[in-house]
This record gives C-alpha cells, sequence and structure tokens, in this order.
C-alpha cells in the first residue's frame, strides 16, 4: 500500500471519530469507534473466508443464504464449524455488519430502522460463538466497553441508534483493503487512531500507547541480528503495539503479553487481530503482573515494556512478595512508592538467555538511592546484565513532560566490560503538543548502540570500574559530556574595537558636517 493510501485510510477514520468527538471524551468515544472497526473487519473478514473458501465451489455467496430454510441451516452448521476452526467465531449473514448498515439505511423490505438491539446481540454472539474453543479467552469479553445503553450517545433509544446508523454508514463506505492478505494497511491505520486518542486523552493516553518512534527503537534493539523469534513479551502491555512493532523486524512466533486495565486489555487482543496475528499466536492476559504472574513460565527471547512511571505497589502488604523468586535474590524490593525496579526484576526473571530486554524507565530511576540504589548495583555488579543505557528527550510520551531513558539488559553480554551510554536528549524533533524523535534520530542510536561507538558529546563505553567508582550512579552526564565551552571574550580585542568604532563614528559627523556646510544647511545633528 502506498503512503497516500494510508493516509486516506486514517484522514476516513478519524472523520468518524469526529462524529463523537463532541458528545463525550477521547477516552470514552475511542471504545465506540475501535470497536465498531473491529466489528467490521471481523464481520468482512469471514464473509471473505467463506466465499473464497467454504463455498467457492458453489454459485451463490454467503450474504444469500436463506437462514430459516432447512437447506440454508444445513450450509450454516457447517460454515460456522469451519469459521470456528479458522476464525475462532461465526456470525450469520443477518449478523454481518453490511446486513446492519441496510437496515439502518431502511434499505430491507419490512424491516425498521432500529438496530441496536441487534448490535448488541452481534457483538455478545462473537463472544458466544468462542466459548468452549481454543480461542475463548481471546475474544472473551471483547467488547465490553462498547456501552450501547450511554445516555452520551443519546437520551432517547431512537436518538442513540440514530448516532449508531450514522457512524456504522460512515465507515461502511471505507475500504479496508482485505483482499489484499500482505497490506497491514488496517492493522497500521488502527495504530494511527490509538495514537491520536492518545494525544486527545491527555494524562490517560499514557496508560495505553507507546509513541510509534519509540517503539520502533526498541523492537530493533531487541530484534538485532535475530531472522526469528520464538517469543516476545510485554507485562505491561497496553494497545500491545510495542509487542505488535517487533514482528516489522523479525519473524514472531508467539506473543505474550499482560495488562491491568480491563478496556485496554480489550485493546489489545483487538490490535493483534486487526494485525492479522492468529488466535493461537497471541496471549494476552488481564491482571496485575507484579502481584499476579500469569506467565510464570515463560521465558522470552524478546522483552519491551514501557510500564507506568514510579507507579505505587504492595511491596509493603504482601509479604509472599519478599519470597518472589522474581524479587528475592535481589535482597531488598523496589519501595512501595516507585514500582520501577520490580518491573525491572520482573523481566530479567522471564528473559531467556539468549534474550534482549529494553524498558522505558523515568530518568530518576538511574540514580535514586535506596532500596533502587540496591537492586541496581546488585544487576550491574552481580549479574552484570546491563548493556546500554539511552537518554530520550522530553516531552515524548503523552501524559508527562519529563525525560525517559531505555535500559537495554542482556544476560549473556558479548561486551560485558563496559556499559554504553548514549545521550540521545538533544536530538529531537520539536512538536506542537510532543516532541517527536525522526527516522534520523531513531538511526543515529540504533546504529550507535549496534557498533557500540564512541561519539564525542553524544556516547560512552563506561567500564564496569568506572560504574562502580560513580557508586553505580547511571545518571547519563556523569558519563557523557555534553557541556559545550563558551567562547572566551578577549576583552582587549573588545575595546580596540569599541576604540576604531568610536573614532570611525567621529569621522562619519565631521563629513556630514562638512556636507552640511556646502549646502547650507543648519544643526544637522
Amino acid at each position: 500500500m502506498s503512503e497516500e493510501q494510508k493516509q486516506l485510510l486514517e484522514k476516513q477514520l478519524w472523520g468518524v471519530a469526529n462524529t463523537l468527538r463532541g458528545k463525550m471524551n477521547a477516552d470514552e468515544y475511542k471504545n465506540y469507534i475501535l470497536g465498531f472497526i473491529f466489528y467490521k473487519y471481523l464481520s468482512e473478514k469471514l464473509a471473505r473466508y467463506v466465499d473464497e473458501t467454504l463455498l467457492s465451489s458453489e454459485d451463490f455467496e454467503f450474504a444469500e443464504i436463506k437462514e430459516n430454510t432447512k437447506e440454508g441451516k444445513k450450509y450454516l452448521e457447517q460454515i460456522k464449524a469451519g469459521c470456528i476452526g479458522h476464525l475462532g467465531f461465526f456470525l450469520k449473514p443477518t449478523e454481518l455488519f453490511s446486513y446492519l448498515v441496510k437496515k439502518g439505511k431502511g434499505n430491507i423490505k419490512n424491516q425498521d430502522t432500529f438496530i441496536l438491539e441487534n448490535l448488541k446481540n452481534v457483538l455478545n454472539t462473537i463472544e458466544q460463538t468462542s466459548m468452549g474453543t481454543a480461542s475463548e479467552d481471546d475474544f472473551k469479553g471483547l467488547f465490553d466497553d462498547v456501552d450501547l445503553t450511554s445516555t452520551k450517545l443519546g437520551s432517547r433509544e431512537n436518538q442513540k441508534n440514530d448516532v449508531v446508523v450514522e457512524v456504522l454508514v460512515l465507515l461502511s463506505g471505507i475500504d479496508f483493503n482485505l483482499e489484499d492478505a500482505k497490506s497491514d494497511l488496517l492493522g497500521d491505520a488502527y495504530e494511527y487512531l490509538i495514537g491520536e486518542f492518545a494525544a486527545g486523552s491527555g494524562k490517560k493516553g499514557g496508560e495505553f500507547y507507546t509513541p510509534a518512534q519509540v517503539s520502533r527503537l526498541m523492537a530493533q534493539i531487541v530484534s538485532q541480528d535475530k531472522k526469528r523469534v520464538r517469543s516476545v513479551y510485554d507485562p505491561t502491555c497496553g494497545s500491545g503495539s510495542l509487542l505488535l512493532r517487533i514482528g516489522d523486524f523479525t519473524e514472531v512466533a508467539s506473543y505474550y503479553g499482560q495488562e491491568l486495565n480491563p478496556i485496554t486489555y480489550n485493546l489489545a487482543r483487538m490490535n493483534m487481530i486487526l494485525h492479522g496475528v492468529h488466535f493461537d499466536n497471541f496471549d494476552i492476559r488481564h491482571g496485575d503482573t507484579l502481584t499476579e504472574d500469569m506467565h510464570a513460565d515463560l521465558k522470552a527471547e524478546a522483552l519491551v515494556a514501557n510500564p507506568p512511571f514510579a507507579t505505587k505497589w504492595k511491596s509493603d502488604s504482601d509479604p509472599q512478595l519478599a519470597h518472589d523468586d522474581r524479587f528475592s535474590q535481589y535482597g531488598r524490593l523496589a519501595p512501595k512508592s516507585a514500582a520501577d525496579y520490580a518491573f525491572v526484576t520482573h523481566m530479567l526473571y522471564h528473559l531467556a538467555d539468549n534474550g534482549t530486554m529494553a524498558v522505558v524507565l523515568p530518568h530518576g530511576a538511574l540514580f535514586r538511592s535506596g532500596a533502587e540504589g540496591h537492586i541496581r548495583k546488585y544487576i550491574i555488579e552481580k549479574q552484570n546484565y546491563l548493556d546500554a543505557v539511552i537518554g530520550l528527550p522530553s516531552n515524548l510520551f503523552y501524559g508527562t513532560s519529563i525525560p525517559a531513558t531505555v535500559l537495554v539488559f542482556k544476560k549473556c553480554r558479548r561486551d560485558d566490560e563496559d556499559i554504553l551510554f548514549i545521550d540521545a536528549s538533544k536530538e529531537f524533533e520539536k512538536g506542537k503538543n510532543q516532541n517527536k524523535l525522526t527516522n534520523e534520530n531513531i538511526a543515529k542510536i540504533f546504529d550507535t548502540y549496534k557498533s557500540r561507538k564512541e561519539i564525542e558529546k553524544y556516547s560512552h563505553k563506561a567500564s564496569l570500574d568506572e560504574i562502580k567508582e560513580n557508586e553505580y550512579n547511571l545518571n547519563i552526564p556523569r558519563y557523557v559530556d555534553t557541556f559545550k565551552e563558551e567562547k572566551i571574550v578577549d576583552i582587549d580585542s573588545v575595546s580596540k574595537n569599541l576604540k576604531r568604532l568610536n573614532t570611525d563614528e567621529k569621522n562619519l559627523q565631521s563629513k556630514i558636517a562638512g556636507f552640511c556646510k556646502e549646502l547650507k544647511i543648519d544643526k544637522p545633528f
């Protein structure tokens, strides 16, 4: 797909979103827009699969099957088994997106235009048909956040119906290009919408979306020199964008993630399916990663995460955590007011011996003392897992303007005598609301990381002894000197120039006075 086609789809989808912008805030209307897009996608995908595979030898299409006839019921029974086995769900012809749009527009004989109840039942059907099958966990509660009873859609049922019909009709005019199996156009456009909703949600936006340029950098780092990885994992997966980005740089066999926010958990599962990840190849769970590890036996080859900065956790209220293998060896638990290193040690526990891990943390995690300093020292001195520290510009992330850092870890480091520091905080493109890393900025960071080059005022390889001398404080300015010397002012030279200018001015005034005298002009100054 061309960039022009991608931009057109993004514009169309944002135009649909605008129909609800005046009725509720971004954090609320995103649930409707993304949910309806997902329903349209599932509906069209099912119809295409049935027509091109299960009914390829027939002279009729799936949408033409008469559901109430004996022959129609027989066809639907066989088609249902095939769809659930391949797609993980099933819809009847009268439950397809295209049918509800026609009904809402009044284009079906002997049918009223009220579709609200039909839509509620259809969204429930998608979940119900997956129950008891291999896809159950991936479809369960997927549309719970699409509240069709909300008064924000309208105070009366007919008003709600009109709004929903308007949105569905607008979506019906958009081509998702499903005939191109290799195209990820819809997935990319979906990511665009998630980013726009994050920007509009203010502080809450950062909870479910990592800026694309940061996720690309992290994905390149953890997939470096790997043609295929068996498993990728994000313990705070949000919308799943970080996980999915890894698939842009290497083949991924299985995706694993966990997310605390139930709305974002649903969003991540939708995002996986929209990006063409089969339900057998992803396992996204809902729950608190730190207190309820739902992938206890997982050892992943690539780990990425953008955990909530300095979030509180139950380190002081759950005595079992001190004996948990994820935390116990470090001698201290991360403080209850800042779980940053709890996420780090959790991820190290799940990192395979041949794996790479990249995690976004606030700058304070580099130098804060106490329990965090103790854990940081253990990771560097005893384990020697820390491979690189990358400082990012401020105001990159939604909901916070503070600068962040990416820490890179490996259990089997090739360059295990030093730690690479990169100060990329000064090189970025300034935006109206958010700053942005350009492709050139990302390429420079990744190239520097990959080659472990030392660049004046940009990167430095600090020996472990140097780290020790700094008492395991990782504050980047201690290792990368970005101070710019001011020019030394030569006072004598300045004085001479001033005297010369003063002399020149007097000469000029004398010449002007003489000129005015010749012209008989009085008081020229």
